[in-house]
C-alpha cells in the first residue's frame, strides 16, 4: 500500500512539473516573440491639428455656382404651399441620399442657406455635374463624402426653387 501512494505521488509530482511551464528564455527560444526598443531618431506622430472645415460645415455665401440660376429672390416670409411641394419633391426625388439632420451619403440640408447661396444651392440641384467640375466648393463636398458624387435628378427650374424653399423651413 505504501508503494502504491508513493506512486501516486510521484505521479502527481511529475505531471505539475510538466504543467509548469518554461523559463522566459526558454519560451523566446521556442516561439515568436517581439521586443520593441524605442530608436534614438524616432520622430514624434504628427496629428492633424488644422482647424480647416470640413466642406458641409464651410460657410461661403460669395459664389453662385455653375448653371443656369444666376438670381433668386427670397421673399422674407416662407411661401409653405411651395415649400410643401418642395418637400414632397424632396421625399421623392432627393431622400436615397440626403436625410435631415444627419450626414447620409451626401450632406444633410437643414442650414444650407445659412452656408450658401440659393443660386448656388439651385445650381447644384440643376447642375451637379458641372458644379462638382467647376465649382471649388462642389468638388471639396465631392471628396469630403467620399467621391459619391450627387446625380441628375433632371428637375426644373421651378421644381428646384420649391426644394429651395422647404430648405427654408429646416432648422
Amino acid at each position: 500500500m505504501k508503494t502504491t501512494i508513493k506512486g501516486i505521488l510521484l505521479l502527481l509530482a511529475l505531471i505539475l512539473m510538466g504543467c509548469g511551464g518554461k523559463k522566459e528564455e526558454e519560451k523566446k527560444e521556442d516561439g515568436f516573440s517581439v521586443q520593441r526598443k524605442k530608436a534614438a531618431t524616432e520622430q514624434p506622430v504628427e496629428t492633424n491639428t488644422s482647424t480647416e472645415v470640413k466642406a458641409s460645415e464651410r460657410v461661403d455665401m460669395s459664389t453662385k455656382g455653375v448653371g443656369p440660376v444666376k438670381s433668386v429672390t427670397l421673399t422674407p416670409e416662407v411661401d409653405q404651399a411651395l415649400a410643401a411641394t418642395g418637400k414632397g419633391i424632396y421625399e421623392q426625388m432627393c431622400m436615397a441620399c440626403h436625410r435631415v439632420g444627419k450626414k447620409f451619403i451626401g450632406p444633410a440640408p437643414n442650414g444650407v442657406l445659412e452656408r450658401r447661396t440659393p443660386e448656388w444651392v439651385m445650381n447644384m440641384i440643376l447642375n451637379p455635374q458641372e458644379m462638382v467640375q467647376q465649382d471649388p466648393l462642389a468638388k471639396d463636398l465631392l471628396q469630403e463624402f467620399n467621391g459619391s458624387p450627387m446625380s441628375n435628378q433632371g428637375l426644373t427650374e421651378e421644381q428646384a426653387r420649391a426644394i429651395l424653399e422647404y430648405f427654408r423651413t429646416l432648422q
